[in-house]
């Protein structure tokens, strides 16, 4: 993994302020130099800054820090996080005008990710619609469902609505449309072009572990990919892998967008 700061290699005081554990990213796939919704992305950090710093996002100088990233790495297909926090950010005092800084780590790009088994569990992401690096409990949920002997976790809202995984969305199929869980949740850029591009029946509406009963297929996404769920709570959904095989070539058509 290469990490650089600013568009120059980061220095251990440039990490330092992560420490503090204010800040957000988004995470995404370059393949050949390019990125699917590369526009919702950016879109993402924008807003997501100006509501944690008060502050407005130079896009544009971001997305020549991710290319020069890429470049510096020698990679041309790879797995991106652009992380958005302040080296003078300081916590006794957060509402002090600072300026942001970009960290962008590259790695290796993700593989297919194998269909899994899902637990639900009611709990609820601080300030769900922003990706912010505050991670602890969603991985420690995670831990706690696959000590238990499934591969990940479900959020269920305090009110009973089924919301998102634990760093992915989901989409369930009814046998007649594909239905989107509406409940507070960071909506991700595979389930924006999905919906954007789905062929079929699409609603997005209030979802109750109840709900389940009658469905038949779900799927798992990000932007790192998609993936089928065998089963939810035991129940299993023996048409996962068709409907996740159907959603992989929708996104397979949507366009990538140059970084450069």
């Amino acid at each position: 993994m290469t990490v650089t700061c600013n568009g120059q290699s980061a220095q251990v005081e440039d990490l330092l302020p992560a420490l503090v554990n204010y800040g957000h990213f988004t995470s995404l796939q370059v393949r050949d130099h390019a990125v699917q919704g590369l526009d919702l992305h950016l879109a993402r950090l924008s807003q997501a800054t100006r509501e944690l710093f008060g502050s407005e996002l130079d896009t544009a100088q971001v997305r020549g820090w991710m290319a020069q990233s890429l470049q510096q790495a020698g990679q041309a297909d790879a797995s991106l996080r652009v992380t958005v926090y302040s080296r003078q950010f300081d916590f006794r005092n957060p509402l002090a005008a600072v300026p942001v800084d970009v960290l962008v780590a590259v790695s290796a790009p993700m593989a297919l990710v194998a269909p899994k088994r899902v637990r639900s569990v009611a709990w609820q992401r601080e300030l769900p619609h922003i990706k912010h690096v505050g991670t602890f409990g969603l991985f420690a949920e995670r831990r706690a469902a696959m000590a238990a002997g499934f591969d990940d976790v479900l959020f269920v809202s305090p009110t009973g609505g089924i919301s998102e995984g634990s760093t992915w969305n989901l989409a369930v199929h009814d046998g007649e449309r594909l239905i989107w869980p509406q409940a507070p949740a960071l909506r991700g850029t595979a389930e924006a072009l999905l919906k954007q591009h789905w062929p079929g029946a699409q609603a997005t509406q209030p979802l109750r572990l109840a709900d389940l009963a009658g469905v038949k297929a779900a799927f798992a996404c990000n932007a790192s990919g998609l993936w089928a769920l065998e089963a939810i709570d035991g129940q299993v959904l023996p048409g996962s892998q068709a409907l996740a095989e159907q959603a992989r070539a929708v996104l397979a058509a949507v366009p990538w967008q140059p970084l450069s």
